[in-house]
């Protein structure tokens, strides 16, 4: 490697790589994880509350033995993350139809329940059931919510994570040049999944749900890690859906992306067409994300 490279939101210099490989040779008994939480803690890598960023470091350790650059030990175990492998545990849903108006509802409850493991296992199924990208885990930041009805009934849910490291339409509408998207990018999420669960049938109840997570996901995300959250953004496929739910709740269109993944150097893998919103948290957002 010649000239610094740009890895998980970090820039790396030849040095970094070396001191990568040189400490798994002079300790080929070291795991993976083990690995990161020394890189973490050499780099004194943390997010806004001060915790270690081991899990980053470690998704970095794989990005660099994808582009050829270090080979990392054998893995010792499968991973244990049951969402992540696909075997999320099915619920037994009532499918009795819940129909008329937000007011007839009765008093709904959103709760952000990343901290609560049978809450999760829940949502985790309902996505896996019922969303058509189903669910692959969280890693890295994030923030879960579930809107339930008086009774506790499940009737959406919602994951906001990482954002997209690159998005011409948004770094456009904020001014960003690489080096601030790279200093501020954690002050961006993602609402990567959006489930308002099938036998549920309540018009505007999507667009109230977006807007009341809204009002409190800055300050959940703060307290969990330390940081607020400045701009949300999602990518709405445009043969599937029309975004009114988004667009309902105020979001900005800003476009859409070129039908490429980001997975595809070469160019020529097509994928879905998405329509790119933003929603501002913060009325001085450019300048914030600017800084």
């Amino acid at each position: 490697m010649n000239e610094n490279l740009m890895v998980q939101g970090r820039q790396l210099e030849t040095s970094d790589i070396f001191r990568i490989r040189q400490l798994m040779v002079e300790n080929p008994g070291w795991s993976r994880r083990r690995l990161s939480e020394v890189i973490a803690q050499e780099w004194d890598w943390r997010n806004g509350s001060g915790r270690l960023k081991d899990m980053a470091a470690r998704t970095l350790l794989l990005k660099l033995e994808f582009r050829g650059l270090i080979q990392l030990p054998p893995r010792r175990r499968k991973p244990s993350n049951r969402m992540a492998e696909g075997r999320v545990s099915r619920q037994d849903w009532d499918m009795a139809s819940v129909t008329g108006t937000l007011r007839q509802l009765g008093p709904l409850t959103i709760r952000e329940i990343s901290g609560n493991a049978a809450e999760r296992q829940r949502m985790a199924a309902a996505l896996a059931e019922f969303h058509y990208l189903g669910y692959r885990g969280s890693v890295g930041e994030n923030t879960q919510y579930t809107v339930t009805d008086a009774a506790g009934r499940l009737l959406a849910c919602l994951l906001f994570g990482a954002p997209a490291w690159k998005c011409r339409a948004r770094d456009e509408f904020i001014g960003w040049s690489a080096a601030q998207r790279q200093r501020r990018l954690s002050c961006i999420t993602n609402n990567t999944r959006f489930l308002i669960l099938p036998f549920v049938r309540v018009a505007h109840l999507a667009s109230w749900v977006l807007g009341q997570t809204l009002r409190r996901l800055s300050q959940d995300w703060q307290r969990k890690y330390g940081h607020p959250i400045l701009l949300v953004e999602t990518f709405v496929e445009r043969d599937r859906f029309a975004g009114t739910s988004y667009r309902a709740a105020n979001w900005i269109r800003l476009g859409s992306t070129k039908g490429r993944s980001r997975q595809d150097r070469s160019h020529t893998l097509q994928v879905p067409v998405k329509d790119v919103y933003v929603y501002p948290l913060h009325h001085r957002f450019r300048e914030e994300l600017s800084a």
